[in-house]
């Protein structure tokens, strides 16, 4: 099928699963996925493969790096004793048992260690996809383990892939590319971050802003690959530190922007990219010979079954070391590890590390076992996800888990504290911009004479006119050669520019001078000067609200979430106060 083609029928099935999600009650990444494995019963569109580098270079990194700026850098820093071990010692543990089953069960070592370090890592997209029914500080756990777990997957991989193809890894390698992966791509998401401040900064272009920030998750993958490092790391460590800055060197207007679209090219990815998994499944299992499915379907439930179970009892063993809330109930830590074990899903990452197993060896023969890896990856990615997926909601009913009500009360702390400190300033913000009492004591009510503005708007766009035309018509009059002289200024210019009613008042009278004049008292001052001098103290007051909201921050007072929902607030605010055409300048 043509490129054309393709991209028309992704854009139709995501259409239809968009639609019918809601009125089937089910989450729409699970629909696309049905989809995709229906499409996939049509020959011709098993055609369509998915190239590994599509995924790991086109997909990844902007859905990474989305989910990287949606997490809570407060939340990853307080829960680092449960993230470390679930991104590291619980991926090594998954994937050594899958090894040991899938070996158990006929498939070579080297080939069942391969499979075991692509399914071992939960998945952030698909995490943020269908956990959003968890309980904030769970979901963000969760998600935060899934955006780290995948530097120690992709060196398992390496690792697995080298044996795989005859090669021989020593202990001292194993340790070379475990520190190169992850502090590699720490530094290059990092130095990527860090030119992107300065670049940012100096920026006041939406769009110039806007292509930046797109390039930045690129180019923190490219370096970190060119590096051998995780690239998936260097774009989770750019995701959060562009987030946590992004407040002081972009501008209202970019960020309004950035949230409008990227939730939408995130959606698109998203959504294509699950299509296509249902087309690989189907693409996948009509290359094996039907009397290997058989037994490829029983590796696929067993290494299903082995992630839940192993992820189940590390979190077990492991709960001495953790922190548990002070209130909580044995029950309780059961019911929360069964809901993560549950959370749990598979997605892009494991595809795209089965897709990346060579096809060949050095030698030039067939990888063995490759297709094994790929059909049981995918299959334990729809199950995950058309189990798993469903089975949530009904495991978090059961679970009966506390409700978090932090965010809400942080917020509202935030609004008071920010609300106040403004009004407190008030008045040496109004002296600071040289706006009036009466305008300062305006900004303390709610409300604005918006119809009185618009009205002085309009005065003065029919003043600027009528005087552009007089000016043309005192153009012409100074070429006539049939001039007598100079007309005086208190005769025919001053009728031509205020005419006249019955009475000899100007027509537009006092309205005029109000809309135009500067040396009057400042109780009647023009509705336009008004305006200016509440904008002014309105931008003042908008700043002072963003610096205490970026110190609440800063001091861990508020969560990075809660700050960036305010934050959008004010922002509206000033695109408003502002105006659409001087924001974007």
């Amino acid at each position: 099928m043509q490129g054309l083609e393709i991209t028309v029928l992704l854009g139709l099935a995501m259409l239809v699963g968009t639609v019918l999600a809601p009125r089937l009650k089910m989450a729409t990444p699970l629909v696309l996925l049905v989809i995709g494995l229906a499409l996939g019963f049509i020959p011709e569109l098993r055609q369509i493969e998915l190239p590994p580098e599509t995924v790991l270079l086109l997909f990844l990194p902007v859905m990474l790096f989305r989910e990287a700026w949606t997490t809570s850098l407060r939340s990853v820093r307080r829960s680092l004793r449960y993230i470390i071990p679930m991104s590291t010692l619980l991926v090594v543990a998954s994937a050594f048992a899958v090894a040991g089953v899938a070996t158990w069960m006929g498939v070579p070592w080297e080939a069942a260690l391969v499979l075991g370090a692509a399914v071992a890592p939960p998945d952030a997209t698909a995490v943020a996809a269908l956990g959003r029914l968890l309980p904030a500080k769970t979901f963000m756990k969760l998600k935060a383990e899934s955006l780290t777990n995948d530097g120690t997957a992709l060196v398992l991989y390496a690792i697995a892939v080298a044996l795989l193809l005859g090669d021989q890894i020593t202990p001292l390698q194993i340790t070379g590319m475990v520190l190169l992966s992850y502090l590699g791509g720490a530094a290059a998401g990092i130095a990527v971050a860090v030119l992107a401040f300065f670049a940012l900064r100096r920026m006041q272009s939406t769009l110039t802003i806007n292509l930046t920030l797109v390039l930045v998750p690129f180019v923190a993958f490219l370096v970190a690959e060119i590096i051998e490092a995780s690239g998936v790391l260097a774009v989770v460590f750019a995701g959060l530190i562009v987030a946590w800055v992004s407040p002081r060197i972009t501008t209202a207007i970019s960020r309004r922007a950035a949230d409008a679209t990227w939730p939408f090219g995130v959606f698109l990815l998203n959504g294509a990219l699950f299509v296509l998994i249902g087309l690989e499944v189907q693409l996948v299992l009509h290359e094996i010979s039907p009397s290997e499915i058989g037994i490829l379907l029983l590796i696929t439930v067993a290494t299903w079954i082995v992630l839940f179970v192993v992820r189940y009892l590390f979190q077990w063993l492991f709960s001495p070391f953790s922190r548990p809330p002070a209130a909580s109930s044995r029950s309780l830590r059961h019911r929360s590890r069964v809901v993560s074990t549950v959370s749990g899903f598979r997605g892009a990452v494991s595809l795209a590390i089965a897709l990346s197993v060579p096809t060949v060896t050095a030698a030039g023969g067939p990888v063995p076992g490759r297709d094994s890896i790929v059909f049981v990856t995918a299959g334990v990615i729809v199950l995950t996800l058309l189990v798993q997926g469903p089975l949530l909601p009904v495991v978090i009913r059961w679970a009966k888990l506390p409700s978090d009500d932090a965010a809400i009360e942080e917020y509202e702390l935030a609004e008071r504290a920010i609300s106040g400190a403004a009004l407190a300033a008030l008045d040496e913000l109004a002296v600071e911009h040289g706006v009036s009492d009466r305008v300062r004591d305006r900004a303390r009510r709610e409300g604005y004479e918006r119809l009185e503005l618009a009205n002085a708007r309009a005065v003065a766009r029919q003043r600027a006119a009528e005087e552009r035309d007089l000016a043309e018509l005192d153009a012409s009059l100074d070429d006539d050669s049939s001039t007598t002289g100079p007309v005086p200024p208190d005769a025919d210019g001053d009728a031509r520019r205020r005419p006249t009613g019955a009475d000899g008042a100007a027509t537009t009278g006092g309205l005029e001078m109000i809309a135009v004049s500067d040396d009057i008292d400042v109780t009647q001052r023009s509705p336009l000067l008004r305006h200016d001098e509440a904008r002014r103290l309105r931008l003042a007051v908008l700043e002072r609200k963003r610096e205490v909201l970026l110190r609440l921050r800063r001091e861990g007072t508020i969560d990075d979430l809660v700050a960036r929902k305010i934050l959008a607030g004010l922002d509206l605010e000033e695109i408003r106060a502002r105006g659409v055409e001087k924001s974007s300048e």
